[in-house]
């Protein structure tokens, strides 16, 4: 009905309908179509018809102040939006992130953000997977960078799969035998159980049968790596966001990061880390940018 109001404004501001067409991209039929349906709807007459000619009728002369503020509160409510929308382009972006993420894949993929010009601030927050999911849920976070819910994804949100990385055991470097004997000569540095990844190794060990030697429990791989450089113990982790080989045998791996390297038997291990994001939140283009950036520093790792 606005379409017909700035028709209306126009006829009276022209006294033509020719010529108010003219203005507005229609043809003489199309402005008479749309006067008569605004008249009908309003139930009065707005112009007097005579000939080719019209001129206001009196009840269109004291309807159109009436027109002319009903577009113009219109518009204001159309810039108002329009200022709420860049409001919310502009808005910082709250990203939850794993260490490893932080540590291996977020450099990445903040380089290629940057190189894209100006851009909505991002706001890195740390935490456990379990613990991003819970803030996700809560709202405080637009996305997290994370290992992907056993519980499964809830309906509000979206994941996008970056990249599976896989497990490897890891010993201090020199550390001589195979995972069976490492296991039963050395303290295990255990990835926590009560994270997603962690529950991967508990699994891990039940199904091959393997019994550790409890040491410390940690919820970062990075920190297992340290502890185990350390020669506090061995342990089992994934490879790829903290620089391990995945592949490879204990002669040729005394790896640059000081510690001995070994696969899995069996099915290979691995873990999936992707991007869990609210819906609402997908629909900012700078938000789906982010996730495009955070594919091709994934893709890049290999």
């Amino acid at each position: 009905m606005i379409r017909y109001l700035k028709t209306f404004v126009t006829a009276a501001e022209t006294a033509s309908f020719s010529a108010a067409g003219a203005r507005l991209g229609l043809t003489q039929s199309a402005v008479s179509a749309q006067i008569q349906r605004l008249e009908d709807d309003l139930g009065v007459a707005l112009f007097e018809r005579t000939g080719r000619a019209v001129s206001l009728s009196d009840d269109g002369r004291r309807l159109l102040a009436q027109a002319q503020g009903v577009i113009a509160g219109y518009q204001a409510m159309r810039g108002e939006a329009g200022a709420r929308d860049a409001q919310a382009t502009l808005a910082p972006i709250h990203v939850g992130a794993i260490l490893t993420v932080q540590l291996g894949l977020l450099p990445g993929a903040v380089q290629r953000w940057t190189a894209l010009g100006a851009m909505p601030h991002l706001n890195i927050v740390p935490g456990m997977s379990v613990q991003l999911l819970a803030q996700l849920d809560a709202r405080e976070l637009d996305l997290a960078v994370m290992i992907r819910p056993r519980i499964g994804v809830p309906a509000d949100m979206k994941w996008l799969m970056l990249m599976r990385e896989p497990y490897v055991a890891i010993a201090p470097k020199g550390t001589r035998g195979d995972v069976a004997h490492w296991a039963g000569s050395l303290p295990f540095v255990r990835y926590n159980r009560r994270s997603y990844g962690g529950d991967l190794v508990e699994r891990y060990l039940k199904r091959h049968r393997l019994w550790v030697r409890e040491g410390v429990e940690l919820d970062e791989p990075e920190v297992i790596l340290r502890m185990v450089r350390a020669r506090l113990g061995w342990s089992i982790v994934p490879a790829t966001l903290i620089g391990l080989p995945s592949h490879g045998n204990a002669a040729d791996k005394p790896t640059r990061t000081g510690v001995q390297v070994l696969p899995l038997a069996g099915e290979p291990l691995t873990r999936e880390l992707g991007v869990l994001a609210r819906q609402s939140a997908l629909k900012r283009a700078p938000v789906a940018t982010l996730m495009q950036c955070l594919t091709e520093a994934a893709h890049s790792l290999g």
